[in-house]
């Protein structure tokens, strides 16, 4: 039998009381005034909403979970799913692409030890992504890195990943991921070449992902960050609402390539990067007008293309 998708979701509350909920496989608390639980399947993430209070991305499996830690990796398992973390501070680790290689060392390491050994879907989070020039980038360095550090990690093909850039501890690199005990299916967007295969020009490791992996039971689809790309060329520089129009398209060409209906629900949580505060008051307005009822996270973030001013990534349920 195919593993039914985590639930993902949105909620206000106490993330302490729904840590001890049954089936919680992960918690996740947005921005500095997060208050820590002592849980491994607790992480705050380096990214402030535009939201006050930020709700909690809540995920849930169909049964009990265990959890632990592996040094500064955490973890927790149920139902066939595995939540995994780590964190680790660049200062110690080289810069970006060391800090990238020990993390994904790590990750692979300790996924291979079990049972979820099928990525489903990864987050990188990173400070001052787009700071340097050329191969210089810290996003091309975190690139180089990553693909020393996964090896053979993703050797039948990369899972679904965002890449943004946080405004947290400069040095901070912060991944987690979803895994499985049964295999996903790969999706990728024909209006893009997919990223693994990008030109020279963005550094001298492509950018490693999927546009998207349906899970298991094909019952959800895990989007990565989408943007306004077409081909491999970002599209409309300087123009928000074109940028935000072309990455809808995105998104629906990746539903139609799933194989899934158009269009997004209030069962299908996104969330939305937005490089400029400012901007955050009209990307919530369009969002609300294109997606009505659809749960937005609108976060500050920096996509990993400098011309780039906002992203979306997240799930859609069958």
């Amino acid at each position: 039998m195919q593993r039914r998708a985590p639930r993902i979701s949105y909620r206000m509350g106490d993330a302490a009381d729904i840590v001890r909920e049954v089936g919680t496989l992960a918690v996740l608390g947005f921005g500095s005034g997060v208050t820590e639980v002592d849980d491994p399947r607790h992480l705050r993430v380096p990214l402030e909403s535009f939201d006050a209070p930020a709700p909690i991305e809540v995920w849930q499996v169909d049964g009990p979970v265990s959890q632990g830690t592996v040094d500064v990796l955490r973890w927790a398992a149920g139902a066939g799913w595995l939540f995994a973390a780590i964190e680790l501070d660049e200062r110690h680790h080289g810069g970006p692409s060391g800090t990238a290689q020990l993390a994904y060392e790590q990750l692979h390491r300790f996924v291979g030890s079990r049972s979820e050994q099928h990525v489903m879907r990864l987050w990188n989070y990173l400070g001052a992504i787009n700071q340097g020039e050329d191969d210089a980038e810290r996003y091309k360095q975190f690139c180089d890195g990553r693909a020393i550090g996964m090896g053979d990690f993703f050797a039948g093909g990369f899972p679904a990943a965002t890449a943004i850039g946080h405004n947290g501890p400069r040095h901070l690199l912060q991944v987690y991921l979803l895994a499985c005990d049964q295999p996903g299916s790969r999706v990728e967007n024909p209006r893009q070449i997919s990223a693994w295969r990008y030109p020279r020009q963005y550094g001298r490791t492509p950018p490693s992902f999927a546009r998207a992996m349906s899970l298991p039971a094909h019952d959800a689809l895990a989007i990565s960050g989408t943007a306004a790309i077409i081909g491999h060329a970002s599209a409309h520089e300087d123009d928000l609402e074109a940028q935000l129009i072309e990455t809808l398209a995105n998104l629906e060409a990746l539903l139609a390539s799933a194989g899934m209906a158009a269009g997004f629900d209030t069962q299908s949580p996104l969330k939305a990067y937005v490089r400029h505060p400012g901007d955050a008051a009209y990307v919530r307005e369009f969002l609300q007008q294109r997606l009505p009822g659809v749960p937005v996270l609108l976060l500050l973030g920096d996509i990993c293309r400098s011309e780039l001013l906002v992203e979306i990534d997240g799930w859609r349920y069958a």
